[in-house]
């Protein structure tokens, strides 16, 4: 029998070196299932993790990908580094594009500079409202955060639903679920002609330098770092949970909102029944893979782009099922998530208690 007993704490190396060896692991198993697959696996790989990005446009959409994935993923990091766990960041992206598309829709006509910054500011402000609810019942009632913001992404996707179904229908639409298009007033500038890259990613960048920056050099980052890593010290010397709690869910909230815009705003041009395949979930595997650092996340977001990417190219070229991109999103996880458990514990055989012999009585 063997038991698990904790480590002394593990070194920054070792820590960083995690989400290389659960990466090395998910590419060794995938090898194995492009092999059930009938595909040779050096040629899968190169479908999967090198075509997508050896174009200029294919370098664009892993961009354009990146980008929800990086803003969800930088504010998702902050929380869970203050021990705040918000699960329901892709809830908060589709009221933040529900927000942004209400305010292009209501000033169709309208062609001025303040229709963008009215929509992120819509848009913020959505993401924001729906993540105060699990915040106030978490302060208020002490209920768990995990369970209500993850309940609430499946209102906000009924919600979505009925908007475009009904208020928000496009008359001329033919009947399809969907709402007018956005006027160019409401449509973010692309980077590049030809690419469907948009401003939106700028604004994740200096969204992932603010956090660095709010993280490092800020007195209120640094309460929500030791709140996490150090509970008992924290509430030792004063510092207050709940304002932990709204700090966190407010940030994620505004920049899944602001995710939100840049799909609706930039790539749909309008809203659709579903604004999101899923880039607030995948954002809690970008914010563990990047070690919960604003310029990690950066780089894990442009890994699990590529698996949207790859998982798209595959499906194409080598007729792979289009689950193979949850497939690898989990592997990742799965194997992050095991690396950590041996870095901080390891397995000590546990000594077989000795029987007792009865004596003999003579």
């Amino acid at each position: 029998m063997s038991r698990l007993e904790k480590r002394p704490a593990p070194s920054r190396r070792m820590m960083l070196a995690s989400p290389l060896i659960a990466a090395l692991a998910m590419l060794a198993t995938g090898s194995l299932l492009f092999l059930f697959l009938g595909q040779p696996p050096l040629h899968a790989f190169y479908v999967y993790f090198v075509k997508p990005w050896t174009t200029m446009y294919g370098a664009g959409e892993l961009l354009l990908k990146a980008t929800p994935l990086i803003l969800c993923g930088v504010g998702l990091a902050l929380g869970f580094r203050a021990n705040v766990n918000n699960i329901g960041a892709d809830g908060q992206l589709t009221v933040g594009a529900i927000a942004a598309g209400a305010v292009a829709l209501h000033c169709q006509d309208v062609e001025a500079w303040w229709m963008l910054p009215l929509m992120l500011a819509a848009g913020a402000a959505g993401g924001m409202l729906w993540a105060a609810i699990p915040a106030l019942l978490r302060t208020r009632f002490n209920t768990s955060e995990i369970l209500v913001s993850l309940m609430l992404v499946y209102v906000a996707y009924h919600l979505l639903s009925y908007l475009v179904h009904g208020p928000l229908r496009d008359p001329d639409g033919f009947n399809f679920p969907q709402s007018k298009m956005f006027s160019a007033a409401a449509t973010l500038p692309l980077l590049v002609d030809g690419l469907r890259l948009n401003a939106a990613f700028i604004l994740s960048l200096l969204a992932a330098g603010a956090a660095w920056f709010f993280c490092r050099h800020t007195f209120a980052g640094y309460r929500m770092q030791v709140s996490g890593m150090a509970p008992a010290a924290a509430l030792y010397a004063g510092f207050s949970e709940p304002r932990n709690v709204w700090l966190a869910f407010m940030v994620s909230g505004a920049l899944a909102g602001v995710a939100g815009v840049g799909e609706v705003a930039g790539p749909l041009g309008q809203l659709q029944p579903s604004v999101s395949p899923g880039y607030g979930f995948a954002a809690i595997i970008v914010a563990y893979v990047g070690r919960l650092h604003p310029l990690g996340v950066l780089l894990s977001a442009l890994l699990m782009s590529l698996l949207y990417i790859g998982g798209e190219t595959a499906q194409i070229e080598l007729g792979a099922p289009s689950a193979i991109t949850g497939v690898f999103q989990g592997l990742l996880l799965f194997y992050l998530l095991a690396a950590d458990l041996f870095i901080h514990y390891r397995l000590k055989p546990h000594p077989r208690p000795q029987q007792r012999t009865a004596g003999v009585v003579s």
